[in-house]
């Protein structure tokens, strides 16, 4: 801690940045654009083709400012210019969809190194107190590093398998719509969490017709889950064996909110990768 600081000169508490972007916030993750990417990418071609820089800037005129790309200064500098014009003036939420934006390029086209990126910009995002950190490629309201790494796990596991693309998709799903700055859907964000457990169990019991419920049923043995745990799973889910698979008590209520959509999301993202470690024990073919 700095002198100021422990003087009392200084606050050495910040209040959590939700929606707005102080300075030394703004600041910092331009230095993070700065470094990994506009710092890093070719800006000069002695044969007078195109650079990757020159790349980055149609992808930005096209498909995010959506301005006309016979606007893109031809000089280079000038260029990188009215991209920093444009962050500096910008509000705080198209400050993270521009790093969004930036973080889902196709990286055969704009080569960077993106994981380098994302660190840097959870360190700047915790470092300054924001309410927001990057989970997968979509910054989401979640600041606990635990979490995060749950979900990216849970994400990135079910990934990596042929047989387990529907969880992804509902897991992926879940996290956009709980991340939605403009319009979060936090009833069909738990639903989603809820489906991805479900896709999981159903490929473990192997029937496609089972419940969550009846899923659970059928593998507790084989996996050697706790009765406790599952039991108290079926009861977070709040599972009734009606005709449509997955009803679940919380998404009736109204007034189900963020809270109860990350809690959702992030356990079922741990419950994944426990049910994914435990069936790769005994050898369970997910692909």
């Amino acid at each position: 801690m700095s002198f100021s600081k422990r003087m009392g000169i200084v606050s050495s508490v910040k209040m959590m940045q939700l929606e707005a972007i102080d300075a030394e916030l703004r600041n910092g993750l331009w230095n993070g654009l700065k470094i990994f990417l506009l710092d890093y990418l070719d800006k000069n071609n002695r044969y007078s083709q195109q650079t990757s820089f020159d790349v980055l800037c149609q992808l930005l005129w096209l498909h995010f400012y959506k301005l006309p790309i016979d606007t893109i200064p031809s000089n280079t500098y000038r260029a990188e210019e009215v991209i920093r014009e444009k962050y500096f003036k910008s509000k705080w939420f198209e400050v993270y969809d521009l790093l969004e934006f930036i973080i889902n390029l196709n990286q055969e086209v704009i080569r960077f190194n993106a994981e380098e990126f994302k660190a840097f910009c959870n360190f700047t995002l915790e470092s300054e107190n924001s309410g927001y950190r990057f989970v997968d490629n979509r910054i989401a309201p979640i600041t606990n590093t635990t979490e995060t790494s749950e979900i990216e796990e849970a994400i990135n596991s079910v990934g990596n398998f042929t047989a387990l693309k529907g969880a992804n998709t509902h897991l992926r799903a879940a996290l956009d719509m709980l991340s939605d700055k403009k319009n979060p859907d936090y009833r069909n964000s738990i639903k989603e969490s809820i489906s991805a457990v479900e896709s999981v169990t159903k490929r473990i019991s192997d029937n496609k017709n089972d419940t969550l419920g009846g899923a659970l049923d059928k593998i507790k043995g084989k996996l050697k889950i706790h009765p406790s745990l599952e039991r108290g799973f079926k009861q977070i889910y709040g599972y009734t064996s009606d005709a449509d698979g997955i009803r679940h008590a919380i998404i009736e209520d109204a007034n189900c909110d963020f809270e109860d959509a990350k809690l959702m999301l992030v356990s079922c993202s741990a419950f994944i990768n426990y049910l994914i470690s435990r069936a790769n024990k005994i050898g369970v073919d997910f692909n």
